[in-house]
């Protein structure tokens, strides 16, 4: 039997300065998963309230909510609801939120969570392990709309053509046989640097979870949580989440780019609610080499003003 691999968290240390923690401190861990982001907090001498939707992850960190003396607090929910869920436990506003967005390592090496096309597993790929599963996606809807879900979230150019072998194959019920279809249907070369299946399992998870909805309400969240001064952090792995996270903070501090270097910065209508964003962090060579799932990560965060949250209008997704 397979041992899973090590949890590394990405960018940790890049990600705790950005957080510039002090000891007494409140930090939001929106994506607990492994711990590591929380276990390096904890260390800082903060206290961390630590959400996540996906029950495995928090039964796994028991342990350490336990050693913690109560300075780690957990939230079975998702990141998108730690302002309200945080005032129900009475906290108002904390001094920073990290989130680390997507599937967790944890997730992808057990098989029968259905995340992995490399893992003979059924076709789950829930991270709350409720609602509607990817074998229910593939085997109820209509050709176009798994075409269009493979499109937009994997950006898979022949999502059609997989789309059509997925609907004449159903019903599929593994996580091997439905990467079985998409290579055939996209013709596999057995040794290609990348596995055909990649976009098709990338596109099914973010849909079953809809989690570029959650990452959009999540950073509206934090916006709500932070106290001025406060610190965003949010590390994405692939552009679709980067994209989304990039124009937040790029609206938030109070511009947009024009489009053209002969137009003028579009000023923002509302008080800019963040800074300027920093720099974004892209793992070195030596963090690739020792974590391989460092190697499409980003880094990007913000500090927090003491502008008013913008337009609920504004923050509709």
């Amino acid at each position: 039997m397979t041992q899973p691999s090590p949890h590394i968290p990405v960018l940790l240390d890049e990600v705790i300065h950005a957080l510039a923690i002090t000891p007494g401190s409140d930090v939001v861990d929106g994506t607990f998963g492994a711990g590591g982001y929380s276990r390096a907090i904890l260390a800082a001498g903060a206290r961390v309230h630590a959400f996540d939707r996906d029950p495995d992850a928090l039964a796994a960190g028991a342990d350490l909510a336990e050693r913690s003396g109560g300075a780690l607090r957990f939230h079975s929910a998702c990141f998108s609801e730690m302002d309200k869920r945080l005032a129900e436990a009475g906290v108002n506003q904390v001094d920073a939120v990290v989130l680390d967005i997507g599937v967790s390592s944890m997730q992808i090496d057990q098989a029968d969570r259905g995340f992995s096309f490399q893992k003979e597993g059924p076709l789950d790929m829930r991270m709350s392990q409720s609602g509607e599963s990817a074998a229910d996606f593939v085997n109820t809807a209509d050709e176009t709309e798994i075409a269009n879900v493979i499109f937009l979230y994997g950006e898979e150019p022949k999502s059609r053509r997989i789309a059509r072998a997925i609907v004449a194959a159903r019903p599929i019920d593994t996580t091997t046989r439905l990467a079985e279809i998409v290579r055939k249907a996209l013709g596999h070369r057995p040794g290609a640097p990348k596995d055909p299946a990649t976009r098709t399992f990338q596109a099914l998870r973010i849909h079953v979870n809809r989690e570029l909805d959650e990452l959009t309400a999540g950073l509206a969240a934090a916006e709500r949580i932070l106290k001025p001064g406060g610190r965003l952090v949010i590390v994405s792995f692939h552009s679709l989440e980067d994209r989304i996270v990039k124009q937040f903070l790029r609206d938030r501090s109070g511009s947009t780019a024009s489009g053209s270097r002969h137009m003028p910065i579009v000023k923002a209508a509302n008080e800019p609610t963040f800074e300027k964003p920093a720099k974004a962090i892209r793992p070195g060579a030596r963090e690739i080499a020792a974590n391989p799932r460092a190697r499409s990560s980003t880094l990007r965060s913000a500090i927090r003003t003491a502008a008013p949250v913008w337009d609920q209008q504004e923050l509709a997704a």
